[in-house]
């Protein structure tokens, strides 16, 4: 029964570490990440001719509508 009370006290420490990580991050916050330098290609026609290249040839289309911060987030 003791071993029980010491794996939920560290359980309940282990949780609580980890969600005072969290964090809502404001939009004003992010904008440095959704920088248009970030994006790969600077050129919106010659990656529209290659997307149209890639697609023909493997296949496989979309996920390619959105742009974001590259951090996941957007």
């Amino acid at each position: 029964m003791r071993s029980y009370t010491k794996l939920k006290i560290f359980l309940l420490l282990l949780t609580a570490l980890l969600l005072s990580a969290c964090a809502a991050v404001k939009p004003w916050e992010k904008e440095k990440l959704a920088d248009p330098i970030m994006i790969f290609n600077e050129n919106p026609i010659d990656e529209g001719i290659q997307q149209h290249f890639i697609e023909h040839r493997e296949g496989a289309t979309g996920a390619t509508g959105a742009q974001s911060g590259g951090c996941g987030c957007g």
